[in-house]
């Protein structure tokens, strides 16, 4: 039941961000179950949901251990989990680190918070504008897939994460760089090889051959 309803929450975030021409559905679980329509992703189904895990519960973690005097914001793509937000000081940065990392399933830890002031709702705001652009510009690139990457903006810095190929990695950079309200671009890829990729991408469907007319 748990496993569930993490997956139904990770199909309305997933259709929440990502194009439909951009990728194509699979199906998780069969007819009789309830099967769940998900759009593809480079991870596996189980991946996908252990990340959504990693951040519900990390997120709480981290509200249990600061309250407000810390704004840690949790990411998790293929188990790497990062750290985005402010905090008071040092301590409580690398104590962050630390709760991130005794996570259940988490691999790493890219620990990128600030010492200063939580953001400003200003600050958010254009933050996720930010984000929001930078999602439409890989959805429309032609040899990109908008689904294969993690975007978090962080006052106006970019940070991209994903299972992408070199290629890929410098397009959807050079990309970036060009948006309006980028400030910086911080990549945390996994890179995979052309071959990787193509064994990860769901197969294409035959082409139909025109009838015959008699």
């Amino acid at each position: 039941m748990k496993h569930a309803v993490l997956i139904q929450r990770l199909c309305l975030a997933l259709c929440a961000t990502l194009s439909l021409s951009a990728c194509a559905p699979v199906i998780i679980g069969g007819a009789m179950g309830g099967g769940v329509l998900v759009a593809t992703d480079r991870r596996t189904p189980g991946t996908q949901i252990e990340d959504e895990t990693i951040e519900l519960k990390g997120k709480a973690r981290m509200r249990d251990e600061f309250g407000d005097r810390a704004r840690v914001v949790v990411n998790s793509f293929n188990r790497q989990v990062l750290l985005t937000g402010q905090v008071k000081n040092e301590k409580d940065r690398a104590h962050a680190e630390q709760v991130a990392s005794r996570l259940e399933n988490v691999k790493s830890v890219l620990n990128e918070l600030e010492i200063g002031l939580p953001a400003s709702l200003t600050t958010i705001s254009k933050d996720t504008l930010v984000t929001t652009k930078v999602r439409a510009t890989l959805v429309d690139s032609r040899d990109l897939f908008a689904n294969a990457f993690s975007i978090t903006t962080e006052n106006g810095v970019v940070f991209l994460m994903g299972r992408v190929t070199a290629r890929e990695a410098q397009s959807a950079t050079d990309l970036v760089r060009t948006i309006s309200g980028v400030r910086k671009v911080v990549r945390a890829f996994e890179i995979i090889t052309e071959d990787e990729l193509r064994r990860v991408m769901p197969p294409q469907p035959a082409p139909v051959e025109p009838k015959k007319m008699n």
